[in-house]
């Protein structure tokens, strides 16, 4: 079990060290992929499920535009897979990709 949080928390200071060197993310989109990896942390299931709501209220974001522009750009630049479900009780499926973390070795 203290390999896997050993592993764990290795995968999470590489991505904080991406979004860090990712001159395109602000304040917010750090602020919404911490939530993320701390929702996905709590749940201990990968794909999650997970409700704006609770999003907004992790990460603090107030406006629902804010959290949607950044969600939307987070998808874009490669942090995550995002399927919204419009379903009132079940949240949207949430996939963390690493793929920006990937790309960060290039550079």
């Amino acid at each position: 079990m203290k390999g896997l949080r050993d592993a764990s928390a290795a995968m999470d200071v590489a991505i904080l060290e991406a979004v860090k060197s990712d001159d395109r993310l602000n304040s917010y989109h750090i602020s919404l992929y911490t939530a993320l990896l701390y929702y996905a942390k709590g749940i201990r299931q990968l794909p999650f499920h997970a409700s704006r709501r609770k999003l907004m209220g992790f990460s603090r974001i107030k406006s629902g535009a804010t959290y949607h522009k950044c969600l939307r750009e987070l998808v874009s630049y490669g942090y995550l897979d995002y399927h919204p479900s419009f379903h009132p009780q079940q949240g949207s499926r949430i996939v963390l990709t690493g793929t920006a973390v990937d790309s960060d070795d290039d550079r």
